[in-house]
């Protein structure tokens, strides 16, 4: 084998492994920064209380900030479990879409509190600015999944033939 054909299988086998492993570690990298981050926030250590607290002043008045952190919190922690929960991807994925929405907020409504000039996040900017990559981590799991249809014809085969 020239060193060609080496590159060639090496690169194959490479390419392989990545499809095989990039969703079990998306899913648990997703697991891991929302059951973290939620947990900071439930226990009111969360670095990001005061760009929750100024955003819930400005859409929520009512809610009171701990009960608020409490339950944003936990939903994070439900968020991150859901994706290690086998079949459950489409409800975790559900879940990441609402949260996405929610923690882009800021940018539109506390501008102030996510840059510092046109293009210069803050340290708040930078941490909203991080979900598109776990907004990417989302398509690339949605990219693996089965269409519905397929899954339920498969199911039902797999009924008539048993």
């Amino acid at each position: 084998m020239n060193l060609r054909e080496f590159v060639q299988v090496a690169d194959q086998k490479i390419i392989n492994t990545c499809i095989r492993c990039n969703s079990v570690f998306a899913r648990i990298a997703l697991f891991i920064v929302f059951f973290w981050f939620g947990i900071l926030k439930v226990v009111t250590e969360s670095p990001a209380n005061p760009l929750v607290d100024s955003l819930l002043q400005r859409t929520l008045p009512f809610f009171t900030f701990k009960e608020f952190i409490f339950w944003f919190g936990l939903f994070e922690v439900v968020i991150g479990i859901t994706f290690l929960v086998p079949k459950a991807e489409r409800l975790a994925l559900i879940l990441l879409a609402v949260h996405m929405l929610t923690t882009f907020g800021p940018v539109v409504l506390l501008p102030e509190m996510v840059w510092t000039a046109p293009f210069v996040p803050t340290l708040e900017g930078q941490y909203i600015v991080k979900n598109l990559i776990i907004i990417a981590l989302a398509i690339g799991i949605a990219a693996n999944l089965r269409p519905i249809s397929h899954e339920h014809h498969q199911e039902e085969g797999q009924k008539i033939s048993a």
